[in-house]
């Protein structure tokens, strides 16, 4: 009997010691996917034009997007926790009006027998959950580094325990989720840049890719919200660790640009002066890479306007009669339907834009002239 009794500990000991070994793997490997985005590329596009909505408080423009969001399969579940994340950075008033429309999308869609998929709620926190100690530690993952607030002890106690205890504990959004869901919300406020910069290098400690914080601003763009794409490429470059280098014996190949190069702009090479590279991406963005002094011939858009949207370096853009305007990360200019221009990088500088066109009309063309000569161009001052 004490023979059994024996082996029945044993046994209990190594199932006991096995379990506890799986649930420290098992809570690895969860730790781990909290770094990763659950969205697939279109859904986090959607996500982004959601915050960027509510930060603005364009109800009208997030319905939209909170539609075509669901179309994309987002569920429910991460659409309403995203909104309620937010009133932490734009107010319970804006969370809330942005809740409603989330509700009023979800029984029209319902009325007309259309597809919603509601997804899971958040898991329910052990009884023993520590709020303070766990966002503490997901705090100093977020920043880099211990965060102490010492000015403001009792803000220093809510972001703590409440913003990163409590709601980031919460599983139905993972770390890199909820840092894109902060940087594209942030981006549409004004006034905010320090917080957005921060949530920009949180949002890379959160194990956001180069890639993906790219495609908030090419989602932004591609959804109009410009003046919050240049924002949000404003104070990306101004964070990133790659410098656009600016000698001009640089060979392509070896550059280190803060954006994708793409492959050589075959098909408009008769129309630049210089080497000028392409990446297309999703909603008909663009982004353009020119060498430095590379330019493209005046040109006209017929049935469009032409959105520029200045990512990395240094360039010009210029209307015919006009002074020319300098390019630099965050510059966003609007070329209207029919105006004579051109643009391209600094002497000294490669430069490269995001270009999209908006109010597209049916048959709209480009219309190419003649290149900007090294005369005109060499009246440009330095910048």
């Amino acid at each position: 009997m004490s023979n059994c009794k024996n082996i029945i500990f044993f046994l209990l000991a190594a199932l006991a010691l096995t379990a506890c070994t799986n649930t420290n793997e098992s809570m690895k490997n969860c730790e781990n996917e909290k770094l990763e985005l659950s969205f697939t590329a279109e859904q986090a596009a959607w996500m982004s034009a959601i915050a960027c909505d509510e930060a603005k408080g364009d109800l009208v423009a997030l319905e939209s997007a909170i539609h075509n969001g669901l179309e994309a399969e987002l569920t429910v579940s991460q659409i309403k926790e995203a909104l309620s994340q937010l009133y932490a950075y734009t107010g319970f008033p804006r969370s809330l009006n942005a809740l409603g429309v989330l509700q009023r999308v979800i029984g029209d869609r319902q009325a007309k027998g259309v597809k919603v998929i509601m997804g899971e709620d958040a898991n329910p926190l052990s009884d023993d959950y520590d709020a303070l100690k766990e966002g503490t530690r997901v705090q100093t993952q977020l920043v880099g580094k211990a965060f102490e607030y010492e000015f403001a002890p009792a803000t220093d106690y809510y972001l703590k325990a409440h913003l990163f205890g409590d709601i980031f504990a919460r599983d139905n959004l993972t770390y890199a989720d909820r840092e894109l869901v902060t940087v594209s919300a942030l981006s549409g406020l004004e006034g905010v840049e320090p917080q957005l910069k921060a949530h920009i290098a949180g949002a890379r400690n959160m194990g956001v890719s180069e890639e993906q914080l790219q495609g908030i601003v090419v989602a932004l763009a591609a959804n109009g919200l410009l003046n919050e794409a240049g924002r949000l490429a404003k104070n990306y470059e101004e964070l990133s660790t790659s410098n656009s280098p600016t000698s001009l014996n640089s060979q392509p190949s070896t550059l280190n640009l803060p954006w994708p190069q793409g492959k050589p702009n075959s098909a408009y090479a008769q129309y630049f002066v210089g080497q000028s590279f392409l990446q297309p991406y999703f909603g008909g963005v663009a982004n353009v890479t020119f060498e430095p002094r590379c330019r493209n011939n005046w040109h006209v858009h017929h049935g469009a306007v032409q959105v520029l949207i200045c990512v990395s370096g240094k360039g010009w853009y210029q209307e015919w009669n006009k002074p020319a305007v300098a390019l630099t990360p965050g510059t966003v200019i609007a070329i209207p339907e029919g105006v004579k221009h051109w643009h391209g990088a600094a002497a000294d500088s490669w430069m490269q834009h995001l270009a999209i066109h908006t109010q597209e009309q049916p048959g709209a063309t480009n219309e190419w002239l003649e290149p900007v000569s090294d005369k005109q161009y060499n009246q440009l001052i330095a910048f």
